[in-house]
């Protein structure tokens, strides 16, 4: 690693630890200038690509899930550390389970899941584009479930 005042090439490091994005935070010293400084090491992936219903293949964008999940949200009690922490977990399924391609249905079926134990009413926003809702059947259909649970 070179150190970023005087360009010389060796280092040592003082200290390692884990943090957030799956990252390695190091303290490091330059054995020349003995100033200090810290970098980030992060594992670098093959890109995700996500099989669309069509069969068509486009890059897996961590941002398409937030605005969904936003959008389902909108006017409803959920912070936005509530949000993050679903597209945390839905990334992570995708990340541990798949490897290149991703399909889409994987990914919409993990929001469907934390969607229904966060809001209810979020659930059914989202579930009504993702399982492209006809008519009121399609919304009854869906809600019956949910409606015999709270009871």
């Amino acid at each position: 690693m070179m150190c970023p005042f005087c360009h010389h090439d060796e280092t040592k490091v003082i200290d390692s630890r884990g943090s957030q994005d799956n990252a390695i935070r190091r303290r490091r010293e330059c054995l020349k200038c003995v100033r200090r400084f810290t970098t980030y090491e992060k594992v670098e992936r093959t890109p995700l690509r996500l099989i669309k219903k069509d069969g068509s293949r486009v890059p897996f964008e961590r941002e398409k899930i937030r605005r969904g999940i936003e959008r389902a949200c909108y006017k409803r009690p959920i912070s936005q550390d509530q949000i993050d922490e679903v597209v945390a977990a839905v990334e992570a399924d995708v990340v541990e389970m798949f490897d290149r391609e991703v399909p889409s249905q994987f990914v919409g079926e993990r929001v469907f899941e934390a969607l229904r134990s966060l809001d209810h009413v979020a659930f059914v926003r989202f579930a009504s584009v993702y399982r492209e809702f006809k008519d009121a059947a399609d919304f009854v259909e869906e809600l019956t479930p949910i409606l015999r649970g709270a009871r």
